[in-house]
């Protein structure tokens, strides 16, 4: 017997689903995306912005949008602050919503 969701599992799904999405909507925070995977998966935040034209706290900005939404995790080393790409919550989201489509009609 499938399991019945709740209307919070519903709204919490809805939730994290604007969230991701909302997120990946900025052409900037795909390519951060792209270019952590691309990297190893984790790269300091002066690495990533030496990868961009934006000034410093826009890039900020980014960074902190993409951590709210759990796209990438943040870990303080020393000084330097490196952000490790959480490519199981992108998935994750990207594929739950995909699977609404892949039901049979």
């Amino acid at each position: 017997m499938p399991r019945s969701r709740s209307k919070r599992d519903g709204l919490r799904e809805l939730d994290e689903l604007e969230q991701v999405f909302a997120c990946l909507a900025h052409a900037s925070r795909r390519h951060v995306l792209v270019v952590l995977e691309q990297r190893g998966g984790s790269m300091t935040a002066g690495e990533i912005a030496g990868r961009f034209e934006c000034t410093w706290p826009t890039t900020t900005r980014h960074l902190q949008k993409l951590e709210r939404a759990g796209l990438v995790v943040v870990e303080p080393q020393g000084r330097e602050r490196v952000y490790r790409l959480n490519d199981a919550r992108l998935r994750g989201v990207v594929m739950a919503w995909i699977q609404n489509f892949a039901r049979g009609r």
